[in-house]
């Protein structure tokens, strides 16, 4: 804060001592927020966007793979580009100092998607070191279950890490094969 001292005319910066706090509190309530956000928007873009047009791309994670790369691996990819150009934004562009914790957050729920989706569900992040499957707390085994029913079925739950399986959907019988050896077609948004 610039205030003007009377008697010399110069302007100095004084600092309140409760001004980092508050920017600091402000700060995790933005990140703490964009990360609560994510699931929502998580689940409007698998559904949405991964099976309808995008599904191109994302029938390779419903598909056995040969190598450790996917297709479906470039959502993540353009999702960590969007988070870098705010990132940049917010570092460089005045009053927009405000996406730089928004980006934290969206990076953290980024992690913790990574870490239960490719981590516990599919294994290709090894996990398992920390926590074995006999080792798994209950919520960490609901969400697999929950995200093995979208596989088998190709239908909802499409949040990850606070996912909504409609009653009866467990018991449903596949509409996409787990391990299909054939091209599938995509699982359209149901209206």
């Amino acid at each position: 804060m610039l205030q003007s001292i009377p008697s010399t005319g110069r302007v100095v910066t004084v600092r309140r001592a409760y001004d980092g706090c508050v920017s600091v509190v402000i700060a995790v309530l933005v990140g703490a927020a964009a990360f609560a956000v994510m699931e929502p928007v998580t689940w409007a873009t698998h559904r949405f966007v991964m099976h309808g047009r995008g599904w191109l791309l994302h029938r390779s994670h419903h598909q056995p793979g040969d190598g450790w790369f996917e297709g479906n691996d470039a959502y993540p990819v353009a999702f960590a580009s969007i988070v870098m150009a705010a990132l940049w934004i917010g570092f460089h562009a005045s009053g927009l100092g405000w996406l730089v914790p928004a980006s934290v957050g969206v990076t953290l729920y980024g992690v913790a998607y990574a870490l239960v989706h490719d981590g516990a569900v599919h294994g290709r992040i090894a996990v398992d070191r920390l926590l074995p499957g006999a080792r798994r707390p209950a919520w960490l085994r609901r969400l697999v279950a929950a995200h093995l029913v979208h596989h088998r079925t190709g239908g909802e739950p499409f949040g990850m890490l606070a996912p909504y399986v409609p009653h009866g959907e467990r018991d449903r019988e596949p509409t996409l094969p787990t391990r299909p050896t054939v091209d599938v077609t995509p699982a359209r948004p149901q209206s």
